[in-house]
């Protein structure tokens, strides 16, 4: 009896071609999962944190991948001649998510997050200062374009699709920042997070103003005071 023959192919998602020759391309093979991190973080940090800021963020995110799918439809620009990727390539996505990201984490930086005065120390925790939070930000977007580069380098899109890609996100990022801020001065934010299923799911909104890990760092801060006052009085 013979056997059937099943045509394989490969998963597309995180399938990356590269020139084995070149460290630079190698480079770019690995950013180009940038994306795909970023997802797997989103994930993470919505689970362990339950802050409605990342949720957002998250919301907003995927908004910009629908926007991506759609305008490429629309637009259908073929991607470079010597073709390493599938589908249409006008704008690069993966430019649109990054700076949208990298855009996102600077306005909430800069503008939005609202931490103690220089002055305040609060148990072994400085707050950023305005100059951290723009150094951070910097990084992020040199980032972001270090990846819409790598996309032109593994010769996925052309110069200009990763541009337009590149002004999508910024576009997308700045328009949701405002969304969210109405959502947030109009008090819906406050009304959502009040809702039963999202009290059931402890969500909160504690990260613009304060550090992620600080809460957790002095709760983990007094139990080991209190373990080395005892051990201390016993001897």
């Amino acid at each position: 009896m013979a056997e059937d023959t099943v045509t394989l192919t490969s998963f597309s998602l995180t399938h990356v071609h590269y020139d084995p020759a070149d460290p630079i391309s190698y480079l770019c093979a690995w950013l180009a999962l940038a994306p795909q991190a970023l997802c797997v973080m989103y994930v993470t940090l919505i689970w362990s944190t339950r802050e409605i800021e990342i949720v957002l963020l998250g919301a907003g995110q995927f908004v910009c991948e629908v926007l991506n799918f759609t305008l490429k439809r629309i637009i259908k620009e073929e991607r470079p001649p010597r073709m390493n990727g599938k589908g249409y390539g006008m704008p690069s996505s993966h430019a649109q998510f990054v700076t949208f990201f990298s855009v996102s984490i600077a306005l909430f930086l800069l503008l939005r997050h609202r931490p103690p005065g220089p002055g305040v120390r609060r148990r072994n925790h400085t707050p950023m200062t305005m100059l951290e939070r723009a150094f951070y930000s910097a990084l992020g977007l040199i980032g972001a374009l270090t990846v819409a580069w790598s996309r032109v380098y593994l010769n996925y899109h052309t110069e200009k699709q990763v541009l337009v890609g590149c002004t999508a996100g910024v576009v997308i990022a700045v328009a949701w920042f405002v969304v969210t801020s109405i959502l947030r001065q109009t008090g819906w934010v406050s009304w959502a997070i009040d809702l039963p299923i999202a009290r059931w799911l402890r969500v909160r909104d504690l990260v613009l103003e304060e550090d992620l890990c600080q809460a957790g760092w002095e709760k983990w801060d007094d139990r080991m005071s209190a373990l080395k006052a005892r051990h201390k009085k016993s001897n």
